[in-house]
C-alpha cells in the first residue's frame, strides 16, 4: 500500500516548487515508514545520501518524516546554519505538529514546506531561481 496517493504526492511537489520560487534555498521531503534510531541522526544520514550538501550555496533543507513511528526532523545545510539562529526551525516544526497530532501527515508536510520557504526567503532571497535538487519525494526503505 502506498504511503501517499498520486494527488498527495503532486500536492507536496507543487508546494516545494512554489516555496522555492522566491528563495535560493532547496527543499526536499524524505519519507520512511519507521525510524529505529535518533530521528536527527536518521535525517542527517538521508541528507547526505540525497546529496543535499552538494548545492552551490549550501542552502538545502530536508524535511524527514517517519510515518508509522510518528517522528520527524528538519535539517538545514551549513549555508543556512551559519547565518540563522538556533531556533530558526522551531516555528516550522510547531506548524507541522499542529497537523500531525490530528493524523494530517500531508497537510503537516505542506505546512512545513510553506513555512520553510517563507523562512528561507528572509535570509536567502532568490537571485538565480535555479532548481538544483529534484522536487520529488524521496521514499526510503531503511534498516
Amino acid at each position: 500500500m502506498a504511503v501517499f496517493s498520486d494527488a498527495e504526492k503532486l500536492k507536496i511537489q507543487k508546494t516545494i516548487e512554489a516555496a522555492e520560487k522566491f528563495t535560493d534555498g532547496q527543499i526536499r521531503v524524505c519519507i520512511e515508514k519507521t525510524c529505529n534510531e535518533n530521528v536527527l541522526d536518521r535525517a542527517t544520514k538521508y541528507f547526505y545520501q540525497l546529496n543535499m550538501h552538494k548545492t552551490k550555496l549550501r542552502h538545502g533543507v530536508l524535511i524527514y518524516v517517519a510515518t508509522v513511528d510518528r517522528k520527524f526532523a528538519i535539517i538545514g545545510d551549513a549555508g543556512i546554519n551559519k547565518v540563522v539562529e538556533e531556533s530558526f526551525w522551531d516555528d516550522t516544526k510547531t506548524k507541522m505538529l499542529q497537523h500531525f497530532k490530528f493524523g494530517e501527515i500531508v497537510n503537516g508536510i505542506v505546512s512545513g514546506i510553506e513555512s520553510a520557504g517563507h523562512q528561507l526567503q528572509k535570509f536567502f532571497p532568490s537571485n538565480v531561481n535555479s532548481n538544483e535538487l529534484t522536487n520529488e519525494i524521496a521514499f526510503m526503505h531503511g534498516k
